[in-house]
């Protein structure tokens, strides 16, 4: 299994970004994807994750309202649109995925880096002030 992350890069402040996540090796439409990330020094931080189906989708707090999850199944791909990037936003953005089916309902569960099978390598995302 191997999901790759792409897309990320530098960006002025209220700029918007598409993150990109490639998934090989694996039933794409049984797995959720979700998107987390991570600055030096601090825990990863999740960030949004959709169904396998794309039918529900949730977000992280600081981040609602100005990301979109979403995934094209039939070429295997998950995206993160990013709008009103902030230097806050500021990090190096990992995509997983992971098999929801008994914890997709549980939000303590869906922002649990450990619930998730597969991860991809990371794409940075720098915003300038």
């Amino acid at each position: 299994v191997q999901l790759q992350a792409s897309g990320g890069g530098l960006v002025q402040t209220g700029g918007s970004l598409r993150l990109s996540c490639a998934a090989s090796g694996l039933t794409f439409t049984s797995y959720a994807v979700g998107w987390f990330r991570q600055v030096p020094g601090k825990e990863r931080e999740f960030v949004a994750l959709i169904s396998g189906a794309g039918g529900s989708t949730w977000y992280g707090d600081s981040v609602k309202g100005r990301f979109s999850i979403s995934r094209d199944n039939a070429k295997n791909r998950a995206y993160l649109q990013m709008h009103g990037l902030e230097p806050d936003d500021t990090a190096v953005y990992y995509c997983a995925a992971g098999d929801g089916r008994h914890w997709l309902s549980r939000p303590n569960d869906r922002s649990n880096e450990r619930r998730y099978d597969y991860w991809g390598q990371g794409t940075q995302v720098t915003v300038s002030s």
